[in-house]
């Protein structure tokens, strides 16, 4: 009997998908579980995982709030200029809030959670000369 290469090449392409679903699978366990610990404690628990392991678990999604105004958000991981490899607790110190902050001053905001989609709705854009305060 000969080996088929055709039948090589299917379960290949059959092992690497389910090595991806897996690792997928691993991923949004390990982002969802470091959710709910953050949510306990009230902040970044580290260690935490990186900004790709959150995107790549389906996790694309950090609601944060305002110390101040408390003002709550949601920002899309796949939107932040940071590099991939990024562990999501560090990003707390670069997060600012638009609501009340001031040209010289954007107070800090804290995480809440991971989510799959957005969860906050965005802000409503209003046109200056539409603006009530004139």
């Amino acid at each position: 009997m000969q080996p088929n290469p055709g039948r090589a090449e299917l379960s290949a392409k059959h092992a690497r998908k389910v090595a991806e679903e897996a690792v997928r699978e691993t991923d949004r366990a390990e982002a969802a579980a470091w959710s709910i610990r953050m949510e306990g404690y009230g902040g970044p628990a580290q260690p935490s995982p990186t900004i790709a392991r959150c995107l790549n678990g389906g996790l694309g999604w950090l609601e944060v709030k305002c110390n101040r105004c408390e003002t709550k958000a949601s920002i899309p991981l796949e939107h932040v200029r940071r590099p991939s490899d990024t562990p999501i607790w560090k990003l707390e110190n670069s997060l600012r809030c638009r609501s009340c902050g001031t040209r010289k001053y954007r107070p800090p905001v804290h995480m809440i959670k991971l989510t799959t989609e957005r969860e906050v709705t965005p802000y409503k854009w209003v046109h200056p000369d539409e603006d009530e305060r004139h």
